[in-house]
């Protein structure tokens, strides 16, 4: 039986990115790495970063007190 934290070779945890949405940026890092998140990045609103795709790192967005926008790579 698969866990959550399985991660398949080469690819991205199984994880419902919309789950972040709402919590804390400490809440939403522990799931990440919990879910088996290798990478997360957190960002201010309008930041600016390179938009290369990076397998198993999680990025979302926060802004005020929580997670506003979440998205792999």
């Amino acid at each position: 039986m698969a866990s959550h934290t399985d991660v398949p070779p080469g690819g991205n945890p199984h994880d419902d990115l919309n789950a972040y949405l709402g919590l804390t940026p400490e809440q939403a890092e522990r799931r990440a790495r919990e879910h088996g998140w290798s990478t997360v990045r957190s960002l201010p609103p309008d930041a600016v970063v390179t938009m290369e795709y990076v397998v198993g790192r999680l990025n979302f967005t926060v802004s005020g007190d929580s997670v506003t926008r979440c998205w792999m790579g």
